[in-house]
């Protein structure tokens, strides 16, 4: 185990960059896995832990780039010890430094107007004509009216004010914040932004910075303009040699008003050869900068910087609004999963319940293997989730809910929840269950946080206690953290008479449950209880067949 590792040795970059080099701005949750596409969360464990509306929870960022970043940080966590190491400590340097964290939120702000700039700079199609009718929701098709002029000022003035008020940020301790910054100034000594601050010289349709361009040749510069002044110094020559000549030729046979005429047809073209210019730049310049733009590593590496200083921002601001204590849990790197809380809260919960009632998680060399007994609304499933909820934030580099806080990163986190067969699989529920717990059994490592609700439903009780009973051997042997919720106490009896896993059941006092998971196995059920909470109990089963129509006493 080492937990101290030099923080300079590990890169803070994701691949790939959040900003596409297609032609479709990405949505903010396009980074949540897929089937075909699976990180620390598959599609199953991603629902089952409601990990959006943990995103909507915590989610304090200003910019999309910065909402993207964390929605990814969420939905796609890293299991790099180092790396959450990097971010902690820059998120000491806020907390600690309230001029620097006020200096960053000036910054971010600042960035905020001109944000949706480059997207529509870099995503945009233009239509022509004059108007520009922004789309209601940026994921939409940006498409506009015009031929980009506007667009391109503004999106390449966002690019030129990142650099510069990058470079007016305050010198910063830690790693992780230098990188970032330095990222984004570095990009100023770039050619992308070279031609982003112009001036741009077209040279046999290739594009030349000022540096480029052969200094003693007159070459064309591009101009965002619909109005081109030499094209129209030259036409309003062309049409001015006409006029005075007819004038003067034509004067002595009292023709004069030929030049007049000749005037009078010549101003409708003007607009016309404005939209040819116009047409010609957009297909000849804009559309391949925009390209070439897009492309740019350097421009993704400086916007994602801006956004990670906002997920930065964002996981500061989301501790300091919740209500108790919140830590940033210690990060270690091991060869094996553990996970360690003091008064651990859920982040769905603790805020919309001020009474909420903390538990403890234990889950170490010695605890590898927790089975959860209990009855029904007892808060089985909610402890169960707080744990993987916590183990998420935790991997964010991010604040928890609790007193104190100590993890390994988990390089597979799997939740799986009781469903239905699948029919088109011809599978009953049984068949679809065993398949999916071989599944989480064969891609699990032990630095995998396994949770299993409920192993062997849908069998016969003999079955179920021999196939749940290897499983969580074999699970156990492996040595990725597990932790069962079950009501099979039989089998919680036989596993711990052979010293193995460890056992917490839900406490219920006369009045009902406490919420707290105390050490031991649950031999009863509170059936009833949850039964006449939902007015369904014997009597009002019998209470309502004495209701219908032919029933006597």
């Amino acid at each position: 185990m080492n937990d101290a590792i030099p923080s300079n040795l590990t890169p803070i970059w994701r691949s790939p960059f959040i900003l596409s080099d297609g032609k479709q701005l990405a949505d903010i949750r396009d980074t949540r896995p897929t089937e075909a596409d699976q990180g620390v969360l598959d599609v199953k464990t991603f629902n089952a832990i409601e990990t959006d509306a943990l995103f909507d929870e915590i989610n304090r960022a200003e910019t999309w780039i910065g909402q993207s970043v964390l929605y990814r940080s969420l939905a796609r966590p890293t299991h790099d010890a180092q790396l959450l190491q990097k971010k902690q400590e820059a998120l000491r340097e806020l907390a600690d430094n309230p001029e620097l964290h006020a200096a960053l939120e000036r910054f971010v702000k600042q960035m905020v107007a001109g944000e949706e700039s480059l997207y529509y700079l870099l995503y945009g199609e233009f239509n022509g004509g004059l108007a520009t009718d922004d789309p209601k929701n940026k994921t939409e098709k940006l498409e506009f009216g015009g031929y980009g002029y506007h667009q391109f000022i503004d999106g390449t003035q966002f690019a030129v004010d990142l650099v510069e008020e990058a470079d007016a940020l305050p010198p910063v301790r830690s790693a992780y914040l230098r990188e970032l910054i330095h990222a984004m100034v570095d990009f100023g000594n770039s050619r992308t932004y070279a031609l982003m601050h112009g001036p741009i010289y077209v040279i046999d349709g290739k594009f030349k910075t000022s540096k480029e361009k052969p200094r003693y040749l007159p070459v064309p510069r591009f101009r965002p303009s619909m109005f081109k002044w030499l094209p129209i110094l030259i036409f309003v020559s062309i049409v001015s040699g006409l006029y005075f000549f007819f004038q003067n030729m034509w004067a002595e046979l009292g023709e004069t008003y030929i030049g007049y005429g000749i005037l009078i047809l010549t101003v409708p073209m003007i607009p016309i050869i404005l939209q040819a210019i116009c047409s010609s730049d957009l297909k000849s310049v804009i559309y391949p900068l925009q390209k070439l733009f897009r492309k740019s590593p350097e421009l993704a590496k400086a916007v994602e910087s801006l956004g990670m200083i906002d997920e930065l921002l964002s996981l500061h601001h989301y501790a300091k609004s919740v209500e108790g204590e919140m830590t940033l849990p210690e990060i270690l790197a091991a060869g094996q999963h553990s996970l360690t809380v003091t008064n651990a809260r859920n982040p769905l919960l603790a805020r919309i319940q001020p009474d909420y009632v903390p538990n403890d998680i234990k889950l170490d060399a010695a605890n590898r293997l927790l089975i959860i007994t209990g009855p029904n609304s007892g808060g089985k499933t909610a402890y169960c989730k707080t744990i993987v909820q916590i183990q998420l934030l935790g991997q964010t580099g991010g604040y928890v809910p609790a007193s104190h806080a100590r993890l390994v990163p988990a390089e597979h986190i799997f939740y799986q929840v009781p469903e239905p067969g699948r029919l088109d699989e011809g599978m009953g529920r049984f068949a679809h269950e065993l398949k999916q717990t071989r599944e989480i059994f064969f891609n699990s490592t032990p630095l995998s946080l396994v949770i299993l609700d409920e192993l062997a439903e849908g069998t016969t009780f003999e079955e179920r206690m021999t196939l749940s009973e290897y499983v969580l051997k074999g699970f156990h042997q492996l040595g990725a953290t597990t932790i069962l919720v079950t009501h099979n106490h039989e089998l919680c009896e036989r596993l711990s008479g052979e010293g193995i896993g460890s056992y917490l059941q839900v406490e219920f006092l006369p009045e009902g449950p406490t919420h707290r998971l105390i050490p031991g196995i649950s031999h009863v059920s509170h059936a009833d209880r949850v039964a006449s909470a939902l007015g369904f109990s014997k009597e009002d089963v019998e209470k309502h067949l004495a209701t219908l129509p032919g029933k006597t006493e």
